[in-house]
């Protein structure tokens, strides 16, 4: 008895660039295990990325620049982090390295405490420094 499974469907590349023939996501924002989603967020903010996985960019940026690559690569940094047990964080902590960081909200703002101080987001946490290379 014969067992036919058809042609096969695998990825064709054009210039660099793999197109695959079963493509279900038309983002070009979209990267295979991280679902991406287009969002409005807080001012100043470009990019979260999930413990569920997903990333979040802001529908600021324009689809395709290079801004936008820069973002994905930036929050991609991070869920390879909390993929590998790294990074995680809740509503009352952010883990990292096997440090816990206190969160909060003091007047109105989300702050994180980093040696000692209360700080509002930004560059000098230890794991934004990591995804800045």
């Amino acid at each position: 008895m014969a067992f036919k499974l058809g042609r096969a469907r695998q990825p064709i590349a054009n210039n660099g660039i793999v197109n695959k023939k079963l493509s279900f996501k038309s983002d070009d924002a979209s990267v295979p295990g991280n679902p991406v989603v287009r969002k409005t967020l807080d001012e100043g903010i470009l990019g979260e990325a999930n413990m569920d996985g997903s990333i979040f960019i802001s529908d600021q940026i324009q689809p395709g620049s290079s801004e936008e690559n820069q973002v994905l690569i930036h929050e991609m940094r991070h869920a390879t982090d909390m993929k590998l047990g790294k990074l995680a964080y809740n509503d009352n902590s952010v883990y990292y390295d096997g440090i816990t960081y206190p969160r909060e909200t003091i007047n109105g703002k989300d702050m994180i405490k980093v040696d000692g101080k209360w700080k509002e987001a930004g560059d000098d946490f230890p794991w934004e420094k990591t995804a800045n290379i």
